[in-house]
């Protein structure tokens, strides 16, 4: 018996606790990324480059404490940085929707990314999706056109980079699913750091060269800019690595409702700061997102019992 499942059957209150705090707290740092942009008019791609900047710089550190020499020698190195590439392409998005549109609407839409997986599940993995899960699929993007629609008559195309987010995490998701436990966590996280700092800062210099202003290259305006930018990095590092503790401590059937907590902290940041809040549509959009994802969780779980009797 490993720790990992010792944990689990021991530790599930610990674990919902635990991913129930993490989703409260991820939303601050997209708030943090739309005050920079609107705030304090630094570009979305620049925000994106400290995000992963500052997420290495913190966790380099205790993985050079805690292995030594030996910090860097993942067993999958090229992957890792696949991973940190695709993680860095989707938090530009992701960044770059905030910087236009309501927090709550953008996560709403971003919430497509577990039909997304399903999905490829399906098509590439060759992974068995009944027709009730295909139909909560569907369902789920018809939840999605509710919150979207109003937001594209308002900002265009601006308005599906959430979707283009969702895909690109949903890559992402597929490569942890590849690399297993090849690497420890911390490996891991710190190997994304390099690969997102790495494709930001060749997104930044074809901003350069192309005069895409979601994509300038700037400084921090103000101390406050730059303290915030370095809780960004801060909150991205160490976090996720607590959301992967809390996976240890519990099932990922318990865990995964927990998600849809970021929703509700992303309204109220959204609403305390910058005075957004989603509209009567909107919000039924959201509870049909909510209740699609919840019914394909349901169905997984019920065909992982029926598979185990």
């Amino acid at each position: 018996m490993t720790v990992a499942t010792s944990l689990t059957r021991q530790s599930p209150v610990e674990g919902m606790v635990l991913m129930a705090a993490c989703m409260l707290v991820l939303p601050v740092m997209d708030a943090i990324a739309k005050y920079m942009a609107t705030v304090e008019g630094m570009s979305p791609g620049q925000v994106t480059f400290y995000r992963f900047f500052f997420q290495l710089a913190c966790t380099l550190p205790v993985l050079f404490l805690l292995r030594g020499r030996d910090a860097l020698s993942a067993r999958r190195p090229y992957m890792n940085l696949l991973r940190g590439c695709l993680h860095g392409a989707a938090s530009l998005m992701f960044f770059a929707a905030v910087k236009y549109m309501p927090l709550a609407d953008v996560f709403a839409i971003y919430f497509v990314e577990p039909f997304i997986l399903t999905a490829l599940s399906a098509l590439f993995l060759k992974e068995r999706v009944g027709w009730r899960r295909w139909l909560a699929i569907v369902v789920g993007f018809g939840g999605a056109m509710i919150v979207i629609q109003p937001s594209y008559a308002v900002f265009g195309l601006t308005a599906l980079l959430p979707v283009a987010c969702a895909f690109l995490f949903a890559l992402y998701m597929f490569l942890n699913r590849a690399i297993g436990e090849a690497d420890s966590p911390m490996t891991m996280q710190t190997m994304s750091g390099i690969g997102g700092t790495l494709i930001m800062g060749a997104a930044l210099l074809a901003g350069t060269g192309t005069g895409a202003s979601d994509l300038a290259p700037s400084l921090p305006s103000s101390w406050l800019g730059l303290g915030l930018l370095v809780l960004l990095g801060s909150i991205s590092g160490y976090i996720h690595l607590l959301i992967v503790r809390a996976f240890r401590l519990a099932p990922l059937s318990v865990l995964a409702p927990f998600q849809y907590f970021e929703i509700i902290a992303a309204t109220v940041l959204g609403y305390a700061l910058f005075g957004e809040f989603p509209d009567a549509s909107k919000w039924t959009g959201v509870a049909i997102i909510v209740g699609s994802g919840l019914f394909i969780l349901w169905r997984e779980q019920k065909r992982a019992k029926s598979a185990a009797i």
